[in-house]
């Protein structure tokens, strides 16, 4: 975020003595002092949204700079947006979420950084585009936004290139040119004692590479099945087929904040509208219901929706355990396959 903001900075400070007002940012309708004024105001109402808690709706709110404020005076006003986003982000802890419509009206503080970080980055190349100005991020940012709020883009080895792409701002070889476009934060189910909370490929990538995710465990996690899912995720991901809703979900007990195990699909329902459900649970966690919360609660979610008729699970027959997990959470044993001595549980409408 940082960052993002001290390029934008560095390079239309070399521009203050040009004409931003009648001049507009690329293909925007704008001029390029109206996105100028749109980049400090997304900023400053990010904080907003992060150091005030909104649940419902944006806090209502606008930045305008004074009459006579110089293009100088512009920069000053985004370098402050900035500096106060970046301060609500640090201070905001990992649990707390607020109000952003796209797509499930919220986000924490990691998605306020990524949208604070793609809004500076675009913009940025819009005034750059009508100034004529030549604008080169760091390609690491570009990385960061698309693994965060992007989810659903298929990523190619220009980050730049691709975030541009995916905001219909450039065109990328072999993809049809975007029209429409909006962020993508993670999903968040909430049961009685858990949030399930939807990972993102940053956060797979972390998971994968033998990190945290950017939860914090308790002792024990996360455990192996957890991890695998994320490197199915990061395939699809890869793969251009990724559909955050039937991803991965992270169970954090909402007591303490802790991550406790994992809850995902296996990827999203077929033409029937079956789809395939895993966990896992650090060994703390077991024997005290959580997993079945999970997994009635994912399902119920699941089920309810137009795609999805049947979810189903595949249980070894020696793990008693999982077989008795899904049993609570309302699934019926359908099939044994002998030979791989397995058993097929669903639960359908």
């Amino acid at each position: 975020m940082e960052e993002a903001v001290a390029s934008c900075l560095a390079l239309l400070g070399t521009a203050t003595d040009r004409d931003w007002d009648g001049v507009r940012a690329g293909r925007l309708e704008w001029s390029c002092r109206d996105t100028a004024e749109h980049i400090a105001g997304d900023l400053i109402s990010y904080a907003g949204q992060l150091a005030g808690r909104a649940q419902h709706a944006y806090v209502p709110f606008e930045i305008t700079f004074d009459d006579g404020t110089d293009n100088s005076g512009v920069l000053d006003v985004i370098r402050t947006t900035g500096v106060l986003l970046a301060a609500a982000i640090r201070t905001t802890p990992r649990e707390v979420r607020a109000f952003h419509p796209y797509p499930f009206r919220s986000a924490n503080r990691e998605g306020f950084a990524a949208m604070g970080t793609a809004e500076v980055l675009l913009h940025t190349h819009d005034i750059a585009e009508g100034l004529g100005l030549t604008y080169q991020p760091a390609p690491e940012l570009s990385e960061f936004v698309l693994g965060r709020i992007f989810p659903h883009i298929r990523p190619a080895a220009d980050h730049w290139r691709t975030l541009l792409w995916a905001t219909g701002r450039a065109e990328l070889p072999g993809r049809a040119p975007v029209t429409g476009w909006k962020w993508n934060n993670n999903l968040v189910h909430t049961t009685d004692r858990l949030t399930l909370q939807g990972i993102t490929p940053a956060a797979a990538g972390d998971l994968v590479a033998g990190g945290d995710g950017g939860f914090e465990w308790i002792e024990g996690g996360p455990y192996e099945g957890t991890r695998e899912a994320a490197t199915f995720l990061l395939k699809a991901y890869a793969s251009g087929v990724h559909r955050p809703e039937f991803g991965v979900f992270v169970l954090v007990r909402r007591e303490d904040g802790r991550a406790v195990g994992g809850l995902g699909f296996h990827g999203a329902p077929d033409e029937e509208g079956r789809t395939e459900i895993g966990y896992d649970l650090a060994e703390g966690a077991r024997g005290q219901g959580y997993a079945t919360e999970a997994l009635r609660a994912l399902s119920e979610w699941s089920l309810a929706r137009d795609d999805v008729r049947t979810v189903f699970a595949t249980i070894e027959r020696d793990n008693l355990a999982s077989q008795a997990v899904v049993t609570r959470a309302g699934f019926k044993k359908v099939s044994e396959d002998e030979v791989e001595g397995e058993f097929a549980y669903e639960l359908g409408r």
